[in-house]
């Protein structure tokens, strides 16, 4: 039987202090428009799992709807691919501004981002 694919309080990032720590460490994948890193040190207790953390700027994204996009399809590729993560944080930067395009064609640029990244921040 597959394990459920939730998303509880539990898998995020709350505090700006972890945010900081996961900035400063380790660079675990690039591509066009994003940058996953996470913390240097000890991984997460196991129990716990992989926690998300998203860093989306508006001078990179200056539409919300797009913001808000970008941030709807993260936490739903995270939180269907969760189960398969190692137990650290992964912090996702846009660091790309993103330019005017439809949001159907956003969310599969997005989507196929992420999922790339997730795999090479697997290993």
């Amino acid at each position: 039987m597959p394990k459920r694919a939730s998303f509880p309080p539990a898998a995020r990032l709350h505090r700006p202090s972890e945010f900081a720590a996961a900035l400063r460490g380790k660079h675990l994948a690039r591509g066009p428009m994003f940058v996953v890193s996470t913390p240097r040190g000890t991984p997460n207790d196991p129990a716990t799992g992989p926690r998300l953390g998203m860093v989306i700027a508006k001078r990179m994204a200056p539409l919300a709807v797009s913001r808000n996009t970008i941030k709807r399809v993260i936490r739903e590729c995270f939180r269907q691919r969760r189960h398969e993560l190692p137990p650290r944080d992964l912090v996702f930067r846009l660091h790309t501004r993103i330019e005017p395009c439809s949001l159907r064609e956003l969310k599969t640029r997005v989507r196929d981002e992420i999922e790339t990244l997730l795999d090479r921040s697997r290993q």
